[in-house]
């Protein structure tokens, strides 16, 4: 694969001479914890359904990693091949990403959600060599969506399958033999090491094209983040870190997979999300610190309430995807005894936006939070021009850890000549510097921290033989912020319910997730004289509606 990231060369110069690039990779920062606590632990995974347990000291997850990067070369892998993962919270997720680093491999994280339609688009345009993906997780057949799929994928080479019994299988291919003892072990684990600037991580957003968007991010451009975050946090090697928000999102990656072993700490991974379950982990590993989106924060501060069993080593709860209601906050710190910090950040340059420890709770009820150093922010009205504090417009950043660009597609790189990125969204910065996120100039629903990709979404309604017309909105939800609500104009004679669209949409091979959950039939759309529907009078009309009960 040769990859465009077309935005890194020219920040170089100014990133380096400001010290914001530190020009270390993940195998730096693992091979500092052999050097330093081999022997301390590094990462306890969970699997919720099974009750099973894997722990590796950093010693035993350096050695694994060897072994998998081993297999992988054994299977034709080499320097800039992608290696596309779609495995929850288990331990060989956090493994498979160490093991490609190895050997300049780049992983592809993706959501277990996807399926056959997203998988087909983003495993082609990625040009994924090996896939590696469970059996079976939460019931779902893994194994024989991919081997109905491989056939049509041409660069792809193998189907790994974690939990298989077959010659594919994970523990067959890469864990089970002892690679790292064979005789060429070194020189594959030694020569093609991958650089700062290389690209190590390729992942997919959903944007406003219809279409996901691979983007490239190389070690520097990740640890220029991961560093002053941890730093705001005051986190070290003393902390335990848990993760039940998908590894495949950015934030699981970046926050429970590399910053652990950045700060020589030690990592708790919770594959399904079951409140009652991190409670305990929470007490059992003594977890300090996690972050994820506010349905998370809501499920644990009330989990804990209602048990009366407290987490006091429980420090910090990060919070973002969404505003955090005053309310939650307020029942967080009580039920918790945690401080809940708010941040803001696109998969495009992670959490560049995080309240302080030592700001009031209103802060983060309030704002998303002040720029995390080696990150501007400004906002701007719809000629560029540069707005004064409180007044809401689009939000341009730039940034240490903004991504290398879109892969194959450098037109949508939406970044100027002077390295401001165009965010898409709407905001306002206060007198303190402090950013507050007021809407969204791209089309996108964020339900409980996942991209809906709208346009995508609406152009598979527009084939349905009922519909004439077609809106995908938002409405409001307490615990997830978001959820769709499909509003569709049908054809004359013709007539569609909520069951029809789902059935629809579960035939299309559509993740569930990015199914309408809500759906109003109209006579008509709100539209401008061009005949462009009026989203904004959509959203206002389906959040009445949703809120008196008539939806």
């Amino acid at each position: 694969m040769q990859f465009d990231a077309v935005l890194l060369p020219p920040r170089r110069a100014r990133m380096t001479a400001q010290g914001l690039w530190r020009d270390r990779t993940i195998n730096d920062y693992l091979d500092a914890c052999v050097a330093a606590c081999p022997d301390k632990l590094a990462l306890t995974a969970v699997q919720v359904e099974t009750g099973g347990v894997r722990r590796f000291s950093y010693r035993e997850m350096a050695q694994m990693a060897d072994r998998i990067a081993v297999g992988l070369a054994r299977l034709g892998v080499g320097p800039g091949d992608v290696v596309a993962c779609q495995l929850p919270n288990w331990w060989q997720f956090t493994l498979v990403y160490l093991a490609c680093s190895r050997i300049g491999a780049v992983m592809n994280p993706l959501m277990h959600i996807f399926r056959e339609r997203e998988l087909s688009f983003m495993l082609r345009h990625g040009e994924a060599r090996v896939m590696i993906a469970p059996k079976t997780f939460r019931g779902f057949d893994f194994e024989a969506m991919l081997a109905a799929l491989q056939p049509s994928l041409p660069d792809l080479r193998h189907l790994v399958v974690v939990g298989g019994s077959g010659a594919n299988s994970f523990e067959a291919l890469l864990s089970g033999p002892e690679w790292e003892k064979e005789a060429d072990a070194q020189d594959i684990l030694t020569r093609s090491r991958p650089g700062p600037d290389d690209v190590t991580q390729l992942i997919y957003t959903s944007g406003t094209t219809g279409e996901p968007k691979g983007v490239m991010h190389s070690a520097n451009t990740l640890f220029s983040n991961i560093v002053p975050y941890a730093e705001r946090l005051r986190l070290g090697a003393d902390d335990t870190i848990l993760m039940a928000s998908p590894m495949a999102h950015q934030t699981g990656f970046m926050y429970g997979l590399m910053m652990p072993i950045v700060l020589k700490a030690g990592a708790v991974l919770q594959d399904v999300w079951e409140p009652k379950k991190a409670v305990a982990l929470i007490q059992a590993e003594r977890v300090t610190f996690t972050m994820a989106s506010t349905p998370f924060l809501t499920d644990l501060a009330r989990t804990v309430a209602d048990s009366g069993q407290g987490v006091p080593t429980l420090r910090t709860f990060l919070c973002a995807g969404a505003p955090i209601p005053g309310p939650l906050v307020e029942q967080a710190r009580s039920a918790l005894g945690a401080k809940v910090v708010s941040a803001w950040g696109m998969t495009e340059n992670g959490a560049v936006t995080l309240t302080q420890l030592d700001d009031g709770d209103e802060r983060s009820v309030n704002t998303d939070g002040c720029p995390l150093p080696g990150v501007e922010i400004k906002v701007v009205d719809v000629d560029g021009r540069a707005l004064s504090p409180g007044e809401s417009g689009r939000l341009l950043l730039r940034a240490c850890s903004n991504f290398g660009g879109y892969l194959k597609r450098p037109q949508l790189n939406g970044t100027d000549a002077d390295d401001w990125f165009d965010t898409g969204d709407l905001a306002r910065i206060d007198e303190r510097g402090y950013v507050r996120i007021t809407g969204r100039s791209k089309d996108v629903i964020i339900r409980g921290g996942e991209n809906i990709p709208v346009v995508e979404i609406e152009a598979l309604l527009y084939k349905h033989p009922a519909v004439a017309m077609a809106a995908i909105v938002a409405y409001p939800d307490e615990r997830l912020g978001e959820r769709a609500c499909a509003v569709v104009v049908p054809k004359a004679g013709q007539s569609i319910d909520l069951p029809e669209i789902q059935r629809f949409m579960k035939e299309h091979k559509v993740a569930i997730q990015y199914v309408p959950e809500r759906l109003i039939v109209q006579e008509a759309m709100p539209a401008t004289p061009s005949g462009k529907i009026q989203k904004f009078k959509l959203r206002e009309s389906v959040r009445e509606l949703v809120q008196g009960g008539k939806a």
